[in-house]
């Protein structure tokens, strides 16, 4: 139901732009919902990076305020996190979802370098 992609391979202080696509949901269902971008990093737990209202409404954990930004484009079905000056904690495998989780897409692999 939902695609993740955008991630890579990027140096400490670099960007990427990923963007999630949830092309065989109905509009109406996809706008229902909040949505939100996940990461589980290596020996880590999963955890909730960022979330979006239907009207874009944000909400950022703590460890990315300030770098990252949500957001959606609901005609399009589709869901983008804007990350900016990235760290090496920040690698993980980002997963984007509604919140709460509900789908278990397939991820995508961030690696930043130091």
């Amino acid at each position: 139901q939902l695609q993740a992609s955008g991630g890579g391979l990027v140096q400490a202080g670099g960007s990427l732009r990923l963007s999630c696509a949830a092309p065989a949901m109905i509009t109406s269902v996809f706008n229902s919902y909040i949505m939100g971008w996940y990461r589980q990093g290596p020996g880590k737990q999963r955890e909730l990076v960022a979330t979006i209202t239907k009207g874009g409404t944000t909400d950022y954990a703590d460890s990315v305020k300030g770098r990252f930004t949500i957001s959606r484009d609901n005609a399009k079905k589709r869901v983008y996190l804007q990350m900016n000056n990235l760290k090496p904690e920040d690698t993980a495998v980002y997963y984007c979802d509604s919140d709460p989780q509900q789908f278990w897409g397939q991820g995508t692999q961030v690696t930043v370098s130091s």
